[in-house]
């Protein structure tokens, strides 16, 4: 599928794990239609462990009973997605969320079901079964459902062929495949297998891989069968981990482009980790949160909110997610790159710049360092002699034309500019 502007939309696994359930998913939907769809918010996904009747937290139950068809299949939980009983599946989930105008994605996990292995279970359009295409030794380290499929085996594309066309008939417009962006060279051949045969599946359908991070030197190939990989592993509310994130922003920058992008994974904003309690918000700052919308904007990460929608964001909170100027440059922002990082007056700057698609220049500074501080651009650093006009984009405060743009900003803070 291609895509010219990477994806927008919320995730179940910040605030749910591996526990949501179709209620929850439904009003999550019902409030993006309402309040962010015109943003461009238009992906609900449903995360991990859907076909598990026992699943309550973020905690996996380890070789807990999956719901399955008869074909080695996964299918929903009845107990936790009651719309899908009588072999619906997602279907009407999906025909729900469809009718908002959204779009409806599922996390999968590479590979078969283990206990379709064991049972020796059939293979749709093969007369081969689980047992003959598994491949025992190729299991995942944090989670106990599947081994990994072996493509050289008969049976195994069938068997990918039929997932997808599960999925197709459902409706389903989003997959995030899981245990496989970081699995090379382990599990590279059955990469570009699942990939062909989500593509052959005559459905469109967003191919995302997780967890990361993914190996840089595999760029091409990534590029080449999803439209989406995570360049992380799982990123949660900690500075240190955004921080972390502007090195690997940096080197996975070139690698953005129609059709595919580097994912610097969710944004936890809002409440999450709900079953830990409903006190547990993000610990991000509201200066990080600018921080991190900032760079995921101009970088042109895919944006994927994982707060709980259903009762409604905060003020601060839907404000940052709505922020049209923010939005457009994550829209329009081409060749992004970091143009330097400096300590200035004891406090580390970094300084991103990208073209925009309509003209002009757009330009982010970050503050990384521990204490308030003022930054200064010479706009001859952006590549730029002279401009007319300068918006910074959180406030809309236009800035009048000059050789440099003198920055304050807070600890742990961000400003971006749209310069004609």
């Amino acid at each position: 599928m291609e895509l010219k502007t990477a994806p927008m939309g919320w995730n179940s696994w910040d605030c749910w794990g591996a526990s949501v359930n179709e209620d929850t998913v439904r009003k999550n939907a019902e409030y993006m239609a309402k309040n962010l769809k015109k943003y461009g918010w238009e992906y609900v996904v449903v995360d991990i462990q859907w076909s598990s009747a026992e699943a309550d937290s973020h905690e996996y139950h380890p070789f807990t009973p999956l719901c399955m068809d008869e074909y080695s299949r996964l299918i929903p939980a009845e107990n936790r997605f009651p719309s899908s009983a009588g072999g619906k599946g997602f279907a009407p989930l999906a025909q729900y969320v469809h009718s908002l105008g959204l779009k409806f994605g599922i996390h999968i996990m590479r590979g078969i079901p283990r206990q379709a292995v064991h049972a020796a279970c059939p293979i749709l359009g093969s007369d081969k079964n689980a047992r003959q295409i598994a491949r025992t030794d190729s299991i995942c380290m944090w989670n106990t459902d599947m081994y990994g499929v072996d493509p050289d085996k008969e049976g195994a594309r069938e068997y990918y062929d039929s997932i997808f066309s599960l999925y197709a008939s459902w409706g389903v417009d989003f997959i995030k495949c899981d245990d496989i962006a970081r699995e090379f060279p382990s599990a590279e051949n059955e990469l570009v297998m699942l990939s062909e045969a989500l593509h052959a599946c005559g459905r469109d359908m967003v191919l995302s891989l997780s967890p990361g991070p993914a190996p840089l030197e595999k760029a091409e190939l990534l590029k080449q069968v999803s439209n989406m990989w995570r360049i992380t592993d799982d990123f949660w509310d900690k500075w240190d981990l955004l921080y972390n994130m502007f090195e690997r922003a940096e080197k996975w920058c070139v690698h953005t482009g129609n059709g595919h992008f580097p994912d610097a994974d969710m944004l936890p904003v809002g409440a999450i980790l709900q079953d830990y309690g409903r006190e547990n918000r993000t610990k991000f700052t509201e200066d990080e949160q600018v921080t991190m919308l900032t760079l995921w904007s101009i970088f042109r990460s895919p944006l994927m909110i994982g707060g709980d929608m259903q009762e409604g964001l905060d003020d601060f909170t839907y404000a940052l997610l709505t922020n049209e100027n923010i939005l457009k440059m994550h829209k329009n922002a081409r060749h992004s790159h970091q143009v330097w990082r400096r300590e200035l007056g004891g406090n580390e700057y970094i300084l991103w710049a990208a073209a925009s698609a309509e003209g002009g220049t757009y330009a982010a500074i970050f503050n990384a360092g521990e204490n308030s501080g003022t930054a200064e651009i010479p706009v001859s650093d952006l590549e730029i002699e002279e401009f007319s006009q300068c918006t910074e984009l959180w406030i809309r405060e236009n800035i009048p034309a000059a050789d440099m743009i003198k920055v304050n900003l807070a600890s742990h803070g961000a400003k971006a500019f749209y310069i004609k």
